[in-house]
């Protein structure tokens, strides 16, 4: 998808968008948990799609190119989320620098 010409239309998967909260316990150490911040409406294209074998399991992992409308506060470390699909936010880049789009690199494990 070429971004300086995007259809609004295109931006039709729905995903929660969630950062990690950490909360210390009792015995000094820290549990994390996602909480929802937004949901926003992104297109997904794939980009690579590998599979690991090691320890007698196979790992499928998959990148892919989200894009979405502009918008403050979203980073790499979070998680944009569908049901049970994850995809953990690896670089956020405003391709134009015109705050019209955010392409986000994305990882997907499990896929």
């Amino acid at each position: 998808m070429r971004v300086s010409f995007i259809d609004p239309g295109a931006l039709r998967s729905e995903f929660a968008l969630e950062q990690c909260v950490t909360t210390p316990d009792d015995f000094g150490a820290q549990s994390e948990s996602w909480v929802e911040v937004a949901t926003l409406f992104a297109h997904v294209e794939p980009i690579a799609a590998q599979s690991i074998f090691g320890a007698g399991q196979t790992i499928e992992t998959a990148t892919h190119r989200v894009t979405t409308r502009w918008r403050t506060g979203l980073a790499s470390g979070m998680r944009l989320r569908r049901n049970l699909r994850v995809l953990d936010i690896i670089t956020v880049h405003d391709p134009d620098e015109t705050r019209r789009y955010l392409v986000c690199g994305v990882k997907e494990v499990g896929a």
